[in-house]
């Protein structure tokens, strides 16, 4: 009952399904189950979510890092205000209301330090716009720069020869950083199909027939983000240290197939 009363039953409720019979004119549940094997599959939910809040939040700042290092060098300290560098000048208008939104909204002494000293330019250096900016954003206004060195050079810096893989990566991170932020289901959930890399720079998956719109091919790309940009995370241990934590979920509906612990990526 304590359960029910700290969690809720309407979010509880999705973590009896696998458990429960999809055959007509038969008992609801399997016989094998039990309410502990249910709390279960919630309490593996919950510290996958904390783990792929962590690993998503250091991709995300290292893309803001790149971002405002790479174009900065060679487009100013407000290279934001320059349409010529985007593809769509409609989504940069979007964009740019949406940032300065976030500007305005944020409590951080380094925007409000800047409004009080500064009055030209209006907007805030990018170091200090992209430091307020959700991951959501970043990654739509880094989808519509247009190819050039800079975006290039952030791209290898990921692993990656194909900037459109990045592109992709990114607003699918965001999604599933969102589902981590809210609390939301995570496991067996289905979302946009992310990219595979054709041609990485380094050793990616051996096989590639998974399924692009399940958790294992999101877990596969934010791994290889990680081992370039934090070579010393402990995130792949502590996830293959999960997959076996207590009565952990099919694989199989997250997408995970079999032997995929053998691949190089994650050994």
């Amino acid at each position: 009952m304590s359960y029910l009363l700290s969690i809720g039953y309407f979010r509880l409720k999705p973590y009896t399904y696998p458990f429960q019979n999809n055959v007509r004119d038969v008992k609801l549940f399997k016989d094998e189950v039990t309410f502990e094997k249910i709390i279960a599959l919630y309490e593996f939910d919950c510290n996958l979510r904390v783990l792929l809040f962590d690993a998503i939040g250091k991709i995300e700042i290292a893309l803001r890092s790149q971002m405002i290092n790479q174009y900065s060098l060679r487009n100013g300290s407000h290279w934001q205000l320059n349409s010529d560098l985007f593809r769509d000048s409609e989504r940069f208008v979007v964009h740019f209301e949406k940032l300065n939104k976030e500007i305005n909204r944020s409590n951080e002494a380094f925007i409000h330090s800047y409004k009080c000293t500064y009055s030209e330019p209006i907007a805030p250096p990018i170091w200090m716009s992209l430091e307020v900016s959700s991951l959501g954003l970043l990654s739509k206004i880094f989808q519509n720069l247009k190819k050039c060195p800079e975006k290039i050079a952030i791209t290898h810096f990921f692993g990656i020869s194909d900037v459109s893989v990045l592109e992709n990566w990114m607003l699918c991170f965001s999604i599933v950083r969102n589902i981590c932020a809210h609390h939301g289901r995570l496991w067996n959930r289905r979302f946009n199909h992310i990219k595979l890399p054709r041609h990485p720079l380094d050793a990616f998956l051996d096989n590639t027939s998974i399924f692009t719109n399940k958790l294992y091919a999101t877990l596969t790309c934010i791994e290889y983000a990680l081992q370039h940009i934090s070579p010393n995370s402990t995130i792949k241990n502590n996830l293959k240290n999960l997959m076996v934590f207590k009565e952990s979920p099919p694989l199989k509906q997250m997408g995970f197939p079999k032997n995929w612990n053998e691949e190089r990526l994650w050994n």
